[in-house]
């Protein structure tokens, strides 16, 4: 078949590919390989010969044959009525989680590598490089591997992201102190991470009020767009107040720590460092930051008498009442029962009526033999899911900054809404574990979003990040479906986010790591945050998908953390929102801390802010950086990816044009060269794709313009929509930073 996956870029991206005849097999008498089962053929009339990828594909080219067009992707598949292969999107979140957010990380750092000069002896980003490069293996992040694998896939991981921590600290410092690139190695100021910030574990920051001195805090921007953004650091003190990078005071406020994750630092620092770490943090200090594209900015917090951060007000919500907790974009209705009821949005989109509720699907032990619920396959018991029932403990924290929910579902489910003035979208932050199997049953946790929009069975789904393809429930484009997993059979992987619409209303959901999705209802999405199973599901890894941690003798099962994003709009005008949100969770602000003894020396010495571009210049919204790499070879790898599809925003749909000369203002560029999208060939000297005959629902042929050639004089680099770019530049001189 021709397989066309990409419905913007259409037959200028064709793939000549196959499916295997029965799964992974031969069809029969024609299985003569090493393990064979048949014997080899033997006959002077036939030439039977192991090919190469080229030839073979040269050799089916060459019979000018038509050939069966295959658009989309292939999800969900199947081995047999019962076996969707539908489990392993969300298998092991946690690793998946620490995946994503170590590939962004690895991202930032590659940039500051490249700002500050390569030290190919280290610290550099090699090891994290290569760690990550081994978790994409389709036994990896996926989650179907065996624990004790699953472990040393995270050591790797952890032990090249503490090198990489070390570059990055580094060139932090190089950076503030303005050192020009290639001759800073040690600087004076020097910045710490804090690995464990999500438990509300930062030494630096819980000190501040007792070291009597300053502390820096610099926030660092990967993306190439300006972003003001909240952040969030644990401390100790009421009487704190910080200030931007020109002196200026920055309203803050401080919010109280939830017992529950009170309860996990204690438990997780314990385990990580072998000692409890003291007593836990008493606040959350909020405040916005402004940082500059592809830059950095700094600011200090400092213990002052007066106190400038706001304190925040605290309720108990009583049994069989109403709440309602607002910005200046959103209100957000709880019920009596204590769920969220609806979403009202100031303006003229109005209001959505959305109820958020936990529950699980119980695994099926397999005793049919038609498979169990494992680390491969998502086969429920029944098609209905358990609901757990909301507690009378919830909270409600406002202030001027932030607002928040605080809930628990369960001694096992908490969770927290999540309101910041001045955005008009819902952060949803979930702590799911341990999940109980003490029952004798495996258990598939979701989240379910029930709103009154009228999907009519269609919803939406991101492929890999790029394209949303268009999923209709029960039903497959390319065959007519028989329906024998109505719930497994529905579910599709989900990297970046979904939404579903009528002609009035879009609701979107984005996720911070790979998970599980589907519509089972009308106006529903739900999404498969976390499973503890105890079947095997005879695939392959010979054990029950059954995490557990332990902290000196005490074992239990894995505790997730992971946050969701929720945002409703007119029907089809959410993708800029989908777009670049989806850039800002894939892409968190990086924080480090420094402390100084004396804050006027600290501003008048150091540079506060740095920006690798134009300060006039970001670029385009629709446009994202994706590698910005030193070469060993002294080449620079550059990547850029328009974010849109065709016809998919009336404005950002569009062609953009990035600026390399604004791109890199303290640089001149000697050369750029167009490659491959694995950077391992010139454009110029690539072999001409194929152009295949393909059999068309319909007869119109779609021309797809790609990005012109790039002018070595203006240096401007043209993107279409969905369109990826890579090239090799050399610079002739590097100035100043």
């Amino acid at each position: 078949m021709i397989w066309q996956p990409s419905r913007t870029l259409g037959d200028s991206a064709q793939i000549f590919t196959g499916a295997f005849y029965d799964f992974y097999y031969p069809p029969s008498g024609f299985n003569f390989d090493m393990d064979s089962f048949d014997t080899p053929i033997q006959d002077g009339r036939v030439n039977a010969f192991y090919s190469t990828p080229s030839i073979y594909t040269d050799e089916k080219y060459a019979a000018n044959e038509t050939w069966p067009l295959k658009q989309g992707d292939f999800f969900p598949y199947a081995d047999c009525p019962h076996c969707y292969w539908t489990g392993y999107f969300t298998s092991r979140p946690a690793l998946k989680g620490y995946v994503r957010l170590l590939s962004n990380y690895f991202m930032m750092a590659r940039q500051l590598e490249f700002f500050v000069g390569r030290n190919p002896n280290g610290p550099n980003t090699d090891a994290l490089w290569e760690a990550l490069a081994v978790s994409q293996h389709h036994d990896a992040v996926s989650g179907t591997e065996k624990q004790h694998t699953a472990n040393d896939y995270a050591l790797r991981l952890s032990i090249a992201y503490q090198e990489a921590e070390k570059l990055v600290n580094s060139a932090f410092g190089c950076l503030v102190e303005n050192v020009p690139k290639g001759i800073c190695h040690s600087p004076k100021m020097q910045f710490f991470q804090c690995q464990l910030l999500n438990l509300s574990f930062c030494p630096l920051s819980e000190s501040v009020d007792e070291m009597g001195g300053t502390l820096v805090v610099l926030v660092y921007n990967s993306l190439t767009w300006n972003r003001t953004e909240y952040i969030r650091i644990p401390v100790n003190s009421i009487h704190l107040q910080v200030m931007d990078s020109r002196g200026i005071l920055v309203p803050s406020q401080l919010l109280p720590i939830n017992s529950r994750l009170k309860e996990l630092r204690r438990k997780y620092v314990k385990g990580y460092l072998g000692t409890s770490g003291g007593s836990t943090a008493r606040y959350w200090l909020v405040f916005l930051a402004t940082v500059p594209a592809l830059g950095l900015n700094t600011y200090t917090i400092s213990v002052s008498n007066e106190g400038s951060a706001s304190a925040s007000i605290i309720e108990s919500m009583p049994k069989g009442s109403s709440a309602t907790i607002r910005n200046n974009y959103l209100k957000m209705t709880l019920s009596e029962s204590g769920l969220l009821s609806s979403i009202v949005k100031t303006g003229p989109e109005g209001n959505l009526s959305v109820e958020s509720s936990y529950l699980y699907y119980e695994g099926n032990p397999g005793n049919d033999t038609k498979g169990a619920d494992g680390a491969y396959l998502f086969r429920p018991i029944r098609n209905s899911a358990s609901r757990l029932s909301i507690s009378e403990n919830i909270s409600l924290i406002t202030g001027p900054l932030v607002h928040e929910v605080w809930q628990e579902f369960s001694p096992w489910i908490h969770q927290v809404y999540r309101l910041y003035e001045g955005k008009d979208h819902v952060e949803v932050e979930y702590f799911i574990g341990p999940i109980p199997i003490d029952d004798g049953i495996g258990k598939d946790v979701i989240v379910r979003f029930s709103t009154s929009i009228d999907s009519n069975g269609v919803f939406f789904t991101d492929s890999n990040g790029r394209d949303f393809l268009k999923r209709v429930r029960d039903h497959r484009a390319d065959w007519d479906l028989e329906v024998n997993e109505p719930v497994a059979g529905n579910y599709y992987p989900v990297n970046l986010g979904m939404y579903l619409n009528d002609d009035k209303t879009e609701f979107s959901v984005l996720v911070d790591r790979s998970v599980g999705g589907s519509s089972l209802a009308n106006g529903q999405l739900e999404l498969m945050l976390h499973r503890r199973l105890i079947h095997d599901d005879g695939r392959g890894v010979g054990e029950p998908l059954n995490e557990t941690v332990c902290i000196e003798s005490v074992c239990e099962g894995l505790i997730v953390q992971g946050k969701l994003y929720m945002q409703f709009n007119p029907s089809n005008k959410g993708s800029s929102w989908r777009r670049s949100m989806g850039q800002q969770v894939y892409s968190p602000l990086q924080l480090a801390f420094s402390s100084v003894s004396d804050g006027e020396s600290w501003a008048d010495n150091s540079f506060h802010s740095f920006s690798a571009m134009s300060t006039d210049y970001n670029l385009p919204e629709n446009v994202a950086l994706i590698t910005l790499q030193e070469l060993n070879t002294g080449q620079t790898l550059l990547r850029l990816a328009h974010l849109y599809e065709a016809n998919e925003d009336d404005e950002l749909s569009t062609k953009a044009y990035v600026d390399l000369k604004k791109m890199f203002p303290k640089r001149q560029v000697k050369s750029i060269v167009e490659t491959s999208l694995s950077a391992n060939q010139e454009i110029s000297k690539m072999r001409g794709r194929l152009k295949w005959r393909v059999e068309r629902p319909d007869e119109t042929i779609q021309v797809v313009e790609r990005g012109g050639p790039v002018d070595h004089q203006n240096l401007i680099v043209e993107l279409t929509p969905m369109e990826i770019r890579t090239f090799l530049l050399k610079f002739t001189e590097v100035i100043a930073l």
